[in-house]
């Protein structure tokens, strides 16, 4: 279930953390895992009330706001508790790293296409790199031109109801679209926000899209 306000908290299985409930924290967009921390009703309450993440430090034994000396601060998308209601899962939109090293994530563990595009934006950034992504990324023409001769095989292989084949085609035309976006400064998460905003304004049976193509490890507490 969704948590939206103080009352839901009664839902919340505090008594098994003694006191306390782990809270998983995932970028809302990406889905990336961001970090783990703990959180006891206080924590939650102050969250759902000020729209940004708090937690509670067990070594410190303490509330603590993410952000509040880092400045990066995950602003609350949603909280859902899980079946057993012992458990909180967090979709945050982070201004910054989540980890207190600095790094994005705690864990490293980037989902696909985030992934993919951090494996791009490396090859972009080397030097004496000759890799076939650097190639696109070095060659307006050349990276155009493959992003159309995508287009045009998996809608060829949509056509002929190739299942294979469109799994293939659709793979590389997304790798292609991302290297075309790396090349604009686009990242994986601007397009993630432009579909969620399409989603949250279509109605359950119409389909994101453009409105001018109608035919067509530890607490995580330290700062």
């Amino acid at each position: 279930m969704r948590l939206t306000g103080p009352e839901d908290l009664d839902r919340v299985d505090f008594t098994k953390g003694g006191g306390l409930v782990p809270i998983v924290v995932q970028h809302a967009r990406t889905g990336e895992v961001l970090m783990m921390a703990w959180a006891n009703r206080e924590a939650l309450a102050r969250g759902l009330d000020e729209g940004r993440m708090s937690y509670f430090s067990r070594s410190r034994d303490t509330l603590w706001r993410k952000g509040e000396t880092s400045g990066n601060v995950q602003r609350i998308v949603g909280l859902f508790l899980d079946c057993d209601g012992d458990t909180v899962l967090a979709h945050v939109d982070p201004t910054g790293p989540s980890c207190h090293t600095g790094d994005w994530s705690c864990f490293a563990a980037p989902p696909t296409l985030a992934g993919l595009q951090e494996i791009i934006a490396l090859r972009a950034a080397g030097k004496g790199e000759t890799s076939y992504t650097r190639r696109l990324l070095d060659d307006s023409n050349l990276r155009l031109k493959k992003l159309g001769e995508e287009a045009v095989e998996l809608a060829i292989a949509c056509r002929d109801q190739d299942a294979a084949r469109v799994t293939e085609e659709a793979a590389d035309l997304m790798y292609h679209l991302l290297v075309a976006c790396v090349a604009a400064g686009v990242s994986v998460d601007d397009v993630l926000v432009a579909l969620d905003r399409r989603r949250s304004t279509a109605a359950p049976d119409e389909q994101p899209v453009d409105d001018q193509e109608e035919n067509g490890p530890g607490d995580g507490d330290e700062e």
